[in-house]
């Protein structure tokens, strides 16, 4: 435990911004679990659609403020693209 008051504060600040990190990776986690389910089930291209830009701001959001790195959020979203574009097939790693 921290002796210093200054410690103190950054343990509790430490605390709260873990907590704010946590929820935001987890709900954009659930929202693209959510677009692929929706993209395997082949719903409408509109509500697809809706619902990849409301994840395109989550990613753009949880990268500008630190939460991912930029180029996590940029493949997170490119990979989520492709997935819509391709209809849903299963994307393969090449291996080399």
């Amino acid at each position: 435990m921290p002796i210093k008051q200054k410690s103190k504060e950054a343990l509790r600040k430490s605390k709260r911004h873990l907590a704010r990190n946590t929820k935001i990776k987890g709900d954009l986690k659930t929202l693209l679990k959510k677009i692929r389910k929706d993209i395997d089930s082949k719903k409408a291209d509109k509500e697809i659609e809706t619902l990849i830009k409301q994840a395109q701001k989550a990613i753009d959001k949880a990268a500008q403020k630190g939460i991912i790195k930029k180029n996590s959020a940029s493949r997170k979203l490119s990979r989520l693209v492709k997935y819509y574009k391709k209809g849903g097939k299963i994307i393969e790693k090449k291996v080399k």
